[in-house]
């Protein structure tokens, strides 16, 4: 009976592996794209090392002391207490380690936290579940959320390469430059976290964290929210592209051209129609995830669109609510034109099972600013 069962569980274990063996692997850190990211591998390396020569020194010699002293070469036990020498060296030894691991990682925590001389700053705004990043030198802000497609998630797809760790809008900035992030969140705690860049600070409701990173070279580089923000935590990446200084520039202006010609939209006569279109993206953009896609919502937290009295009431009340939020749900106001508000006031209004029939023209949200 020992023996079924213990072969039993060694193929449960084996076919275990078997079943995963597929998956891709992955051992240390990740490549570091940053000065930092790189002191943080050698103090991981520099460590590791160290634990490792602790354990084999330890080790050795217990094992050696069992095997040289066993009691079946005729070896008898020797009572002894008390050695002060030996007490005070294996007391002095350890505080030295640990002295000379202390060193070089204070100097790396300093280094973390000087956001002195940054020649850019961006603001980046968690919230549950998307990140919000303003150029605070530049005027230019967008949303970043996830851009893995549904079927995908629910396992209709093949999973793509960067599966969870795609977005619509990348942070983008240039190569070489000192980038000083101030971290704040709307809602609850995220965490920006960015391996290759050793980057990482929590985002906090209500107070301003600073971090920064200077990328030494061109490329993509992917992280996620690293706090457990709430039932869609995972579907909350970072993506960071670094470009050549020209090409940061090119797309900085393309940023600034769009957000002129969402401006001048505003100021024109939008039809019912069009603004339903348009907001069909903005709301399966920035509130389905909480809202639903149907606009069913996700009780109890998050309420259903759908014959909600903000919804099918009063038109002052729905845009007040949009603009500046309420309990969990974020003011879009700093982060959504008035030309997407407007849009997605309409959609809201004539569409996910409502028919109000009425909307509001974004000339009216640049007003009510």
């Amino acid at each position: 009976m020992i023996k079924r069962t213990i072969f039993s569980l060694g193929a449960a274990f084996l076919s275990m592996f078997a079943v995963n063996s597929h998956a891709a692997y992955a051992l240390n850190l990740r490549a570091p794209a940053t000065d930092i990211a790189g002191q943080v591998y050698g103090l991981h390396m520099l460590i590791l090392w160290i634990c490792i020569g602790i354990f084999i020194l330890v080790f050795g010699l217990m094992f050696y002391s069992i095997f040289k002293h066993r009691k079946s070469v005729g070896h008898k036990a020797v009572q002894f207490h008390e050695n002060h020498l030996l007490e005070v060296v294996w007391t002095i030894i350890p505080v030295i380690i640990l002295a000379a691991m202390a060193y070089p990682a204070t100097k790396t925590i300093v280094a973390m936290k000087d956001t002195s001389a940054a020649d850019m700053s961006i603001k980046v705004t968690g919230s549950q579940w998307k990140w919000a990043y303003d150029y605070l030198d530049q005027d230019v802000k967008f949303i970043s959320t996830l851009s893995t497609p549904q079927d995908q998630v629910h396992n209709k797809a093949e999973k793509g390469e960067n599966y969870l760790l795609e977005v619509d809008n990348p942070l983008v900035v240039p190569v070489g430059k000192k980038v000083k992030i101030l971290l704040t969140a709307s809602d609850v705690i995220h965490a920006w976290w960015v391996p290759s860049f050793g980057v990482k600070q929590d985002a906090i409701p209500g107070f301003v964290r600073e971090t920064w990173f200077r990328a030494d070279k061109t490329g993509t580089y992917r992280g996620q929210c690293a706090e457990l923000c709430g039932k869609a935590h995972g579907f909350m990446p970072i993506v960071v592209e670094v470009k050549e200084q020209a090409d940061y520039d090119a797309w900085l202006s393309a940023q600034k051209d769009a957000a002129a010609a969402a401006d001048a939209g505003a100021d024109k006569e939008w039809t019912k129609v069009d603004l339903v279109a348009q907001g069909e993206a903005v709301y399966n953009k920035n509130c389905s995830v909480c809202h639903g896609a149907t606009g069913a919502g996700i009780p109890p937290a998050f309420p259903a669109m759908t014959g909600s009295a903000v919804a099918t009431g009063p038109l002052e009340g729905h845009l007040d609510i949009i603009l500046n939020g309420k309990n969990i749900m974020p003011a879009w106001r700093d982060v959504l034109n008035d030309t997407d508000i407007a849009a997605v006031i309409a959609y809201e209004r004539n569409a996910l099972g409502n028919s109000t029939g009425d909307f509001i023209q974004p000339s009216a949200v640049k007003a009510a600013r």
